[in-house]
């Protein structure tokens, strides 16, 4: 009984090691304005990132990711996909249009 349980701790153990190993976090610029922001901006990346946390003070989003499943490419075109533009990708015309009023930041002063 006892070695079945120590074969399981330490197949439990190697599994969580083996998790940690394939998370990579990131630091990405994302331009908006207010809490429906970070709303639209986390949930536009939440099926494909293990976290995402955008700060509308700094503009700056926190992503953790397994880079097996998803890259930081991917994670900035389906954000600017929901209309706001990163640091690589820019939002198209049409998708930054259909963000509420409060959302639409000035992508001229950005341009700058």
């Amino acid at each position: 009984m006892r070695t079945l349980k120590a074969i399981a701790l330490i197949i439990f153990v190697a599994a969580s090691l083996s998790a940690a190993a394939q998370t990579k976090t990131e630091v990405i610029k994302v331009n908006g304005e207010c809490n429906l922001c970070k709303k639209k901006i986390e949930n536009a990346v939440k099926a494909s990132v293990i976290t995402a946390k955008w700060d509308p003070k700094t503009k700056l989003m926190k992503v953790s990711y397994n880079p097996e499943k998803t890259s930081p490419m991917e994670i900035q075109q389906k954000i600017a996909a929901a209309g706001y533009d990163t640091e690589k990708v820019k939002a198209s015309d049409a998708a930054y249009h259909a963000l509420d009023e409060c959302c639409q930041y000035d992508r001229n002063r950005l341009a700058e």
